[in-house]
């Protein structure tokens, strides 16, 4: 069962946010509570901690183009 990696609401208004980098590769083993990406927010930088453990499988790169709360980055098998 495959767990999904969701944009977070950071900020009690934040609504969207930009992903700047991620911190782990592709198919890479991660950690509940790794550090796995950096969520850029209308006031800050905060790096996201995997919901689970097992295999990250990124479905989106970074960009300049925002990504609202809620939308789905990868998911951990």
């Amino acid at each position: 069962m495959s767990t999904d990696v969701l944009v977070p609401k950071i900020g009690f208004s934040m609504e969207e946010g930009t992903l700047t980098e991620w911190l782990v590769d592709d198919g890479a083993q991660v950690e509940e509570g790794q550090a796995i990406y950096s969520l850029e927010s209308d006031k800050s930088i905060n790096e996201v901690e995997a919901p689970a453990s097992g295999t990250l499988r990124i479905l989106v790169e970074p960009g300049d183009e925002p990504v609202k709360v809620g939308t789905k980055l990868a998911e951990i098998d």
